[in-house]
């Protein structure tokens, strides 16, 4: 009897020696966690190429090849909204270094073109349409540049933080600014040496709300591969200790899962395009994604923790054409239509701590900043159960990333009060979002246990849905 007297004492000091522990995880900023918040937004890749058919541009490019006479970048945002997407990234300046608006410090922009007589500015009509459209911002700038005579010398890196302090002071607020890791040779022949603690310093100093983008963050990571997936282990930590941006980067593997015990919060963006280039080419057309396609890529990305960034490229006219507007407006509605009833609405949350139940509102409310909290390794269930059975064939799970992401593996079992158990499902991370399609299964209960973890888990949501069999993720 004695040593039950001290059960407690100890259950105290587990618990706050957890709880310490959870203090030393890598944790997202405020700007990080409203990133997540967007999972889905379009690229824009513009420029000379939408008018040469190339990829990448030499920078020799004549400036007047440049002339998007019907340019709408209302039109884009209108078609974002329609989609569902919550922001452009606009490619300001890719590698033959064309300024998408007229740079001081360039002579190869917007200004030295035909378009508007030289008085036009995309970055400009962009930004001014976002604003209005309730969309973010966000800018694409390559600090490869094929055209400027100071690339390969020490005066270009002042050039790129010109560029950008120009671009901040002009179009902003900008909400995530997007570094290609791109190094070749300029038209001097000569490669740079960048120097990226500065521009880091740079945009903190002047937009510490802005989340930069590059293949080792320092707030968003590189997936790892250009076709649209995270990894079924997907880590928001990445260890970038002795890499470096471009060649120098971690293994496109480590990339696309994270480190499990990385010491930085970098999320993951998958980028891909809509259609198989980058640039806008007209021979293209044909081979726009189809709304199941898209489908498929958000299950991949957004469905394993991801961001998914999908590339919409303008015509030479300037506008996004009716093959990859339906083709958007489409997979809007497959999102609608497939993820509008959540039956776990229909049902009642449960968390069980050994054999004591009881029922909580917060597995069910579509909250993210309310959770349970899986303390006990293996001790503990919490789920949905409902008054008569119902088919279900996709589940939702999200886990409060807030105080930094901890399940290492799940298990979900399936019950059915006729026959018993229906289905168990396995996974690894679940992180902001996990999304488990599976064949139609008939249950009344649905059971979540935590295996391992990092340290005390916090599940914000169990959703429940029953989407076309046809969409399930092969």
């Amino acid at each position: 009897m004695k040593y039950l007297k001290t059960i407690p004492v100890f259950l105290l000091i587990f618990f706050y020696w957890r709880l310490q522990a959870q203090t030393d995880l890598p944790k997202p900023t405020k700007a990080q966690l409203a990133w997540h918040d967007m999972e889905f937004y379009l690229f824009m890749h513009f420029g000379p190429n939408t008018f040469t058919d190339l990829e990448w541009g030499h920078g020799n490019e004549k400036e007047e090849v440049f002339n998007p006479t019907n340019l709408d970048c209302e039109q884009w945002c209108r078609i974002a909204k329609a989609s569902g997407a919550k922001g452009i990234i606009i490619t300001a300046k890719h590698h033959d270094g064309f300024c998408l608006w007229p740079s001081k410090f360039s002579k190869h922009t917007v200004r030295e073109s035909k378009w508007k007589d030289g008085k036009g500015d995309v970055l400009k009509e962009l930004s001014d349409a976002c604003k209005k459209y309730g969309l973010k911002f966000g800018v694409y700038i390559s600090p490869w540049d094929r055209n400027h005579p100071d690339y390969g010398t020490e005066k270009y890196n002042d050039v790129f933080v010109n560029m950008m302090e120009e671009i901040f002071a002009n179009y902003g607020p900008v909400w995530e600014l997007w570094w290609d890791g791109a190094n070749g040779e300029g038209p001097n022949g000569k490669r740079q040496a960048y120097d990226w603690k500065r521009f880091e310093r740079t945009v903190r100093e002047i937009s510490p709300n802005t989340v930069v983008f590059s293949d080792i963050g320092p707030d968003v990571r590189w997936v790892g591969n250009e076709q649209g997936f995270a990894g079924k282990t997907n880590w928001n930590t990445l260890d970038t200790a002795g890499f470096t941006r471009g060649a120098g980067s971690p293994l496109m593997d480590t990339l696309n899962s994270g480190n499990v015990h990385g010491n930085n919060w970098i999320p993951a963006e998958c980028d891909v395009s809509i259609r198989p280039g980058w640039f806008y080419h007209k021979a293209e057309d044909s081979k726009v994604k189809t709304p199941e396609e898209l489908f498929e890529l958000y299950l991949k990305s957004v469905g394993r923790g991801a961001n998914l960034l999908l590339n919409v490229p303008p015509d030479g006219r300037g506008l996004i054409t009716e093959y990859d507007s339906s083709a958007l407006v489409g997979f809007a509605r497959l999102k609608q239509k497939n993820f509008e009833q959540n039956l776990s609405k229909t049902g009642r949350g449960f968390f069980t701590n050994f054999s004591d139940k009881r029922y909580t509102p917060y597995l069910t409310d579509e909250n993210s900043k309310t959770f349970e909290i899986d303390s006990l390794h293996f001790q503990q269930t919490m789920g949905v159960e409902f008054a008569k059975p119902v088919n279900i064939n996709c589940i939702i799970l999200k886990e409060n990333i807030e105080n930094g992401q901890c399940a290492k593996s799940f298990l979900l079992i399936l019950m059915n009060s006729n026959t018993g158990l229906s289905k168990e499902i396995r996974g690894t991370t679940i992180g902001n979002k996990r999304v488990l399609t599976f064949p139609e299964t008939e249950t009344n209960k649905i059971l979540l246990i935590i295996g391992s973890q990092k340290w005390l888990t916090q599940i914000s949501e169990i959703q429940n849905y029953l989407i076309d069999e046809k969409l399930i993720e092969k």
